[in-house]
């Protein structure tokens, strides 16, 4: 046997590379993407740099969302839940392959959009990431007096106790009974269940005393005599049907509104009995208000008063949690603290039991301070953040991770951002990428553009006029090329030369809501008015707070619209009704026949226009339906005619041709013009009328949702950030229609960080000087042009910047 003292004594294989030669596994450097054809996107082929910064942009509806996310984005993860067994497959949501050739060099894809944090009234800032846990590890570890292990501090955990017996078998017919005893302490608040907050019911909103049960004495949606829930309440048995329920005994009394769940029998089938109380607090009470339909939310408005909580007065925790404490300081307190001063609180404890954990809860608690997000709490409720903060609380969770060469995607990191704060969520943006991650963002604002390594501009219109690469390169390059984001990209609009003068004041006196401090200010009426400051300065709360909802208070907020597949623009702004009965009244037909959702249907599909095979674990196969060919209507349906069109072909028009169609002639419809000429003016004329909402961009649903709060009756008009979402571009296009709303009469109140909007305004409201407890003053009320001539706040810095004063 030879020995050798070679480290490696077997010869090389043939294809191994020289030293001095990169190697195979360096050359995947890129994303290839051929032939996408996801939505509008016209068989795009691009290439995406890896371990490089790319800005994706072009005008709203251009295609930006279809090629980042639902083509790249989708599928990697669609990749990825493959590699799961079907088992677990199934328990997953299906996703289909996107319309694209060739999809080459993807990496695991990390989706940060601005999808809204769930609006469970449990769910706050803590609970959404991790500080909330590490903060009850900590004070179950070092809190006096000692209450339990961290469950203990949490609302969202019960006490609960229990106790019985069981039966031990010893054999030969000898059996032995145990008791057993079960016991756990939780934090949860046990009036409020660990909410914050109580509602109290108005009892002459659930019914009307003078009437009997058969005489229809209910008045909650859904409860009437003839049905389900009349049927069970008029044969419980507990009180008679034909009493007025005014003289109704206490016993009656409580079994109608407070009776516990109770088996009985109606009509030969076994229930179980609720008083009125108990079961409209499951089924109503205890969701989120804005989740509920229109008429069911107005009832809850209507019929319950929201207050604080006085047993554990709003921190949705037990008296002997709130007992328990650090240095003085309780969990109810450490989550009432903005999240920069906790992180000075936890940097003094320094106890090296817990060393570990105080390390993580800093870093967590820095991070918040560091993405502009310091002036939170983590009390703060999750639905109450606006799109920009909850895309930023969710970047919290990456900013320390370890991993690297992943595909971070980002739905506009800026919106929401005051120009002073753009530059801490550059940084932020160029460290994931310095890590060695691929950084794919969807992106209008030019500061943001600015720091791309590589861009890709989408166009050149929107919707069918879109979906083509115009560009594809460098920041300097995508300037000099002559598209219509190169040549939007150096936009400076100048200060108004002159402003229009207040015909009256809407006046604010003593605000305190959130971290305003006894504001007074006069909002002036009759002009554009804008409200701006640093993200955290009390803008929403100045004006949400402060602007009651009364009559003629229209308010357009940034609350996603909600719609499935079915849904259309038609269908939102309530455009097909006045086609139906048009469609109706010329054919001597029902309105219900022009409704795919409803008579008109097709058989086949349903009125879906496409027919879904379920494959189990596999992503499921929709295609076009045979029978009605993707229109959606029974073909006896079409027919029928108006002004020479069906109503497939209407849908299947643009706004603009819809609106000379339904303007003059045979198939003149005043009810529909009118709605038409909205959709104009926020510019949505190129999107067709039976387009599916779940297609539409942000842009688009934003723009979408303006039109239909413009048909409200109202002198006021309030907007928050209305040019989320838009090009550069169409921010002209939405200043024209202010103008409009101005000039028509109205007052327009707009809370907005983008200084082409400020420079338009005719008065400006300046809130901070900071965020959190730095802020909540007015540092700055006049014109855009005293602004500018003073630059005495952050907002008069970059304002003058921006107009090049």
């Amino acid at each position: 046997m030879t020995t050798s003292t070679d480290p490696y004594p077997y010869p090389a294989p043939d294809s191994a590379p020289a030293p001095s030669e990169a190697h195979v596994a360096d050359s995947h450097d890129l994303i290839r993407v051929h032939g996408a054809r996801e939505n509008n996107l016209k068989d795009v082929s691009i290439e995406i740099p890896k371990r490089r910064l790319t800005v994706f942009t072009g005008v709203s509806g251009s295609g930006k969302s279809s090629l980042v996310f639902d083509t790249v984005a989708a599928e990697s993860q669609r990749l990825i839940n493959e590699t799961y067994s079907a088992f677990v497959q199934g328990f997953m949501p299906t996703l289909a392959r996107p319309e694209v050739d060739v999809l080459d060099g993807l990496t695991t894809a990390i989706i940060v959009d601005q999808s809204r944090l769930g609006a469970d009234p449990r769910s706050t800032v803590g609970t959404v990431t991790d500080a909330n846990a590490m903060l009850r590890i900590l004070f179950s570890r070092l809190a006096e007096p000692h209450v339990g292990p961290p469950g203990a501090y949490s609302f969202n955990v019960a006490s609960v106790s229990a106790s019985g017996g069981f039966t031990v078998d010893r054999g030969s017919e000898k059996t032995k009974t145990e008791k057993v005893s079960f016991h756990r302490t939780g934090g949860m608040c046990t009036r409020c269940e660990g909410r914050g907050t109580v509602s109290d019911i108005d009892l002459t909103q659930l019914y009307d005393d003078s009437k009997s049960l058969n005489e229809g004495a209910l008045t909650i949606p859904g409860y009437t005599m003839d049905g389900w829930y009349g049927r069970i309440y008029r044969g419980c048995g507990f009180f008679s049907p034909d009493k007025p329920i005014r003289e109704f005994t206490k016993k009656e009394l409580h079994a109608l509104l407070h009776q516990e769940p109770t088996k009985i029998k109606v009509e030969g089938v076994n229930l179980t009995y609720e008083g009125l109380i108990p079961k409209i607090q499951k089924s109503m009470l205890s969701k989120d208000v804005d989740s509920l339909q229109p008429h069911i939310r107005a009832f809850v408005l209507r019929a319950t008063t929201t207050g604080t909580c006085p047993d554990c007065d709003g921190t949705r925790l037990t008296p002997a949690v709130r007992a328990s404490k650090i240095d003085g300081v309780s969990i109810a307190d450490a989550c009432a603290m903005e999240i920069r001063d906790l992180a000075e609180w936890a940097r003094g404890l320094k106890d090296p039991s817990v060393a570990p954990l105080l390390t993580a809860l800093q870093h967590s608690l820095d991070s918040f301070t560091e993405i502009g997000l310091g002036y939170l709490s983590l009390d703060r409720p999750s639905g109450t953040l606006s799109g920009g903060e909850a895309q930023r609380v969710k970047m919290i969770r990456h900013l320390g991770s370890s991993l690297t060469d992943v595909t971070y995607v980002f739905d506009e990191p800026t919106v929401g951002l005051h120009p002073h704060d753009i530059q801490r969520m550059n940084d932020l943006l160029l460290r994931l990428r310095d890590k060695g991650n691929t950084v794919l963002v969807v992106e209008h604002k030019p500061e943001a553009i600015a720091i791309a390594d590589h861009v890709v501009d989408l166009g050149p219109g929107a919707g069918t006029a879109g979906g083509t690469v115009c560009f594809e390169g460098t920041v300097e390059g995508l300037r000099a090329s002559g598209t219509l984001t190169g040549r939007h990209l150096d936009d400076r609009a100048a200060v108004k030369e002159s402003v229009r003068e207040a015909t009256g004041a809407l006046e604010i006196r003593g605000a305190r809501t959130h971290n305003l401090r006894d504001v007074d200010v006069d909002i002036p009426l009759g002009v554009l008015c804008v409200v701006t400051g640093v993200a955290g300065s009390g803008k929403s709360s100045l004006v949400h707070g402060s602007v009651r909802s009364e009559d003629g208070v229209v308010r357009v907020d940034q609350s996603p619209i909600r719609g499935s597949r079915r849904s259309n623009p038609a269908t939102y702004t309530g455009l097909l009704d006045p086609i139906r009965k048009a469609f109706a009244k010329a054919n001597g037909v029902k309105p219900a026949l022009f409704s795919a959702n409803s008579e008109g249907a097709c058989p086949t599909c349903n009125g879906a226009g496409v027919v879904y095979t379920d494959l189990g674990m596999m992503a499921g196969v929709s295609t076009t339906c045979e029978e009605c060919e993707g229109r959606r209507y029974d073909a006896s349906v079409l027919v029928h005619r108006l002004g020479g069109r069906d109503i497939a072909e209407v849908l299947a028009m643009p706004v603009t041709e819809a609106l000379a169609f339904f303007g003059e002639g045979e198939a003149r419809t005043p009810a529909a013009h009118k709605i038409l000429t909205r959709l104009l003016d926020v510019g949505l004329g190129y999107l067709t009328l039976g387009q599916p909402l779940t297609t539409l961009s942000g842009g688009e649903r934003q723009r979408l949702k303006l039109a239909v709060h413009m048909a409200e009756k109202g002198g006021v008009y309030v907007l928050d950030e209305p040019t989320s979402g838009l090009h550069l571009a169409d921010v002209e296009q939405l200043l024209a229609l202010l103008d409009r709303l101005v000039d028509s009469g109205k007052s327009v109140i707009v809370v907005e960080h983008h200084q082409a909007v400020m420079a338009h305004a005719d008065w400006i409201i300046d809130l901070g000087p900071g965020a959190g407890h730095d802020g909540g003053r007015v540092v700055f009320e006049g014109t855009p042009a005293e602004l500018v001539a003073a630059r005495s706040t952050v907002t008069g810095e970059h304002l003058a910047a921006y107009v090049g004063a």
